[in-house]
């Protein structure tokens, strides 16, 4: 851009002001040509860029330019691997480079409310501080090369039935913990250039112009300073959009907002020094993508292998009795492949995310390639197209595993099932398939299920019936080989689950408040969402959050934790006690022991994802902050962390803890206060007000028959009670020439003095 922001802004005619708040057609911003302000351009990328042929198409159905098809977020998302995010995120930004994208939609952020969710596949995870730590990753990744991010879908956008008319009912803890908190971890670590609001209402008010979400949280509470953008066609009101804080309107050009914006600055129902913040926003955001569009002489990428690791690195071994894989050619000779996703894999959602690869990998070539001349494979189809059911497909595949050594069956989600536009209706496999593993497992005990599908799966009764399972999500382009040299050993798998695969869908805490009613879903399972819930209800989740096994075994020792200056500092050894590499992702969670508010058991707070020779150990250190053992306390709008005891866990899955420590942790942000009717175990809690109330009960027992003495048995009856009520009850022969009101308004001044002096 040839001047300065604020030269430009100066130079702008309103009308040229109120026209650059909308985009010029369906990717493009408009420009000013005549102070050259150019457009940039913007296309969809949680997984891949998905560039239309033509700036004026959508392009959801049909083929668009070809771009290299990374595993979408659900696969990725369970490789909690940070480096890899950044790896993938910079080769997004330089192809984007390559292909003219300036600006990127993604990373997709959004909680997995409930399995049903149909755009799960393109979300991280069930958990914030996950999600948060790979999306910042990312967004580093992407932007360090000039191509700006868009984070999305800003909030609660956890449904596509009705989305674009449903208000997400949410209470204020459980959207500041559960459902905001991996956006403002991403702004804060990240500063993405852009944030993609949703289309679904808030509360009450549409994503697009809720006030508390776009100015009070985003701008004033994070100091978030780029441009939020809407969702396609997510605009209502512009004018209140404009003034809770959405800059940019897509798609464009919506001439008739234009107008509206002219009409309501001349009206003074908008003022022009709000617009200018916005046009300067634009035009920021405008001058970082043109500036940064140069050639960074950056090695030449092999996208397509890239591609292939973070398949690899995202694949989650479930099950493994008996160690059955990897394939082992001393033992086996033989192996029946099932399926037609051995032939025809899935390796992405379908929407706005699905991306035209480059190329493909196919499982069944690629185990072709490995097993060549040491191993024999047959095929057959197992199940067709459709859903019909087959049992002669079935009786074929059953005959041809029961000659064989072992099978493995290539199963999953139809490729209708998972989509924008429309949930889930289950989350078990088609019958069909269902039937063919039964039957393959009856004739064949040696048999491997593959899995494939964007969201968690229900695997019963099936899944005891079968001794290996390797989930494979959707991974995009690079998927065939990455499954293939997992089965055959040439690479350990070492994703983990990034949410929590329940056994029956009616397990999930949110499905008697699926879809809502009436335009309003209540989220009332509150801050219990995915292992948070399942751990609260003692219930056993077919496969739990951050669950994985390893062809290698890893040991845990050495945990120490220490508190010093505010942080918490946590180390532990871990070693690889087997006898091949591998990955292990170490997961640390915490538990608050004494808070006054209810908390789930457990919260994922940090992890680290380490590589492991035979017999090699290594240490890894985690630090805390305050934050990371705070809840937002809704009585004073502020996140709180106790002063108290904290355990401290470490293990290889939610569920599977391997070391713990306990350690006494003081917070020194417990600020408090007190109204009139502040409870007593409110004032017992304080020090200085326990002292200041027990002064006043001194005074009042002077004057009075009924005395009280604040022991186990008067607290544990009275302690809900507020103060002024235990006055009001005993001192009424004390009150008479001040009122409980003035008693107690004389304490809470007493106690603000005393606490600041």
């Amino acid at each position: 851009m040839k001047h300065a922001t604020e030269d430009l802004l100066k130079a702008m005619t309103l009308e040229e002001k109120a026209a650059l708040c909308a985009g010029l057609n369906m990717w493009m911003t408009k420009g000013v040509d005549r102070l050259g302000v150019p457009p940039i351009h913007m296309y969809d990328g949680t997984n891949g860029i998905r560039k239309t042929n033509s700036d004026e198409e959508l392009g959801i159905t049909g083929e668009n330019m070809p771009a290299t098809c990374y595993p979408t977020g659900s696969a990725i998302g369970s490789s909690w691997d940070t480096e890899l995010l950044h790896e993938v995120g910079a080769a997004l930004g330089a192809e984007g480079r390559q292909m003219g994208v300036q600006l990127l939609l993604g990373p997709g952020i959004n909680m997995k409310r409930t399995p049903l969710g149909g755009r799960n596949f393109e979300y991280y995870s069930e958990d914030p501080c996950l999600s948060g730590e790979l999306g910042a990753a990312f967004v580093n990744g992407l932007q360090s090369q000039g191509v700006g991010a868009s984070v999305k879908h800003y909030a609660c956008n956890n449904q596509e039935y009705e989305k674009m008319i449903t208000s997400s009912e949410v209470d204020e803890r459980t959207l500041r913990e559960i459902y905001l908190n991996a956006f403002e971890r991403i702004v804060k670590k990240a500063n993405p250039w852009t944030i993609m609001c949703s289309y679904n209402l808030v509360n009450g008010s549409y994503a697009s112009e809720n006030e508390h979400l776009l100015n009070d949280i985003l701008r004033e509470e994070w100091g978030y300073e780029g441009v939020v953008l809407s969702d396609w066609t997510a605009v209502n009101d512009r004018i209140s959009g404009l003034k809770a804080g959405l800059d940019l309107e897509m798609p464009g050009p919506a001439h008739y907002n234009t107008k509206a914006i002219v009409e309501a600055v001349a009206a003074g129902q908008l003022e022009e020094a709000q617009l200018d913040k916005i046009v300067r926003r634009i035009l920021e955001l405008v001058r970082k993508t043109t500036d940064s569009q140069d050639d960074r002489g950056q090695a030449a990428i092999d996208y397509h292998e890239l591609a292939r690791k973070a398949a690899s690195e995202s694949m989650v071994l479930l099950k493994n009795d008996n160690r059955i894989l990897p394939i082992d050619a001393a033992k086996v000779t033989s192996v029946a492949v099932i399926g037609k996703f051995a032939k025809q894999p899935r390796i992405q959602g379908a929407g706005s995310a699905k991306v035209t690869p480059t190329c493909m990998d196919i499982p069944w070539e690629e185990m072709k390639k490995i097993a060549a001349d040491s191993i024999a494979l047959t095929y057959a189809e197992g199940y067709p197209q459709d859903d019909r059911e087959d049992d002669l497909l079935i009786q074929e595949s059953a005959a041809l595993a029961a000659k064989a050594d072992m099978a493995v069956l290539f199963v999953g989600q139809p490729e209708y099932a998972e989509s924008e536009m429309h949930d889930l209706t289950g989350i078990e496999l088609p019958l069909h398939q269902v039937k063919l593993i039964e039957a393959v497992a009856a004739v064949q005990p040696r048999c491997v299920v593959v899995t494939c599908s964007g969201t968690a799966l229900a695997m019963r009764p099936w899944v005891q019936h079968v001794p290996g399972v390797l989930h494979s999500w959707l991974a995009g382009q690079g998927s065939g080989k990455a499954i293939a040299d997992i089965l055959f050993g040439r690479v350990n798998p070492s994703g983990k689950l990034s949410e929590t695969f329940p056994v029956k869908l009616s397990d999930n805490p949110s499905h008697m408040r699926l879809r809502g009613e009436n335009g309003k879903l209540y989220y009332r399972e509150g801050m219990f969402v995915g292992y948070r819930y399942y751990d609260r209800k003692e219930l056993a989740p077919q496969f739990p959050f951050g669950h994985g096994l390893s062809y290698a075994r890893f040991a845990y020792s050495n945990l120490k934790a220490v508190q010093h200056s505010g942080q918490v500092t946590v180390t532990c050894s871990v070693e690889n006690t087997g006898d091949v590499f591998g990955k292990e992702v170490v997961q640390l969670y915490v538990h608050d022991e004494e808070c006054k508010w209810v908390r789930p058991e457990k919260e994922l707070k940090a992890f680290a994802k380490l590589a492991l020779e035979p017999g090699e150990k290594k240490e890894v250190r985690f630090v805390l902050e305050e934050r990371d053992f705070a809840y937002y306390n809704t009585k004073y709008n502020k996140w709180v962390a106790e002063t108290g005891y904290f355990q401290l866990m470490i293990g290889s899955s939610s569920r599977d803890i391997r070391i713990c420590e306990r350690l006494h942790c003081h917070f020194g942000n417990e600020e408090i206060s007190f109204h009139k009717f502040s409870l007593l175990s409110d004032w017992l809690s304080h020090p200085i007000a326990r002292a200041i109330l027990e002064s006043c009960l001194e005074e009042m027992n002077a004057h009075v028959s009924d005395k009280i003495r604040l022991d186990d048995e008067f607290i544990g009856f009275w302690g809900d009670f507020p103060a002024i009520k235990i006055i009001q009850m005993f001192g009424q022969s004390w009150l008479i020439d001040r009122s409980p009101d003035q008693v107690m308004e004389q304490l809470i001044q007493k106690f603000d003095r005393e606490r600041h002096a």
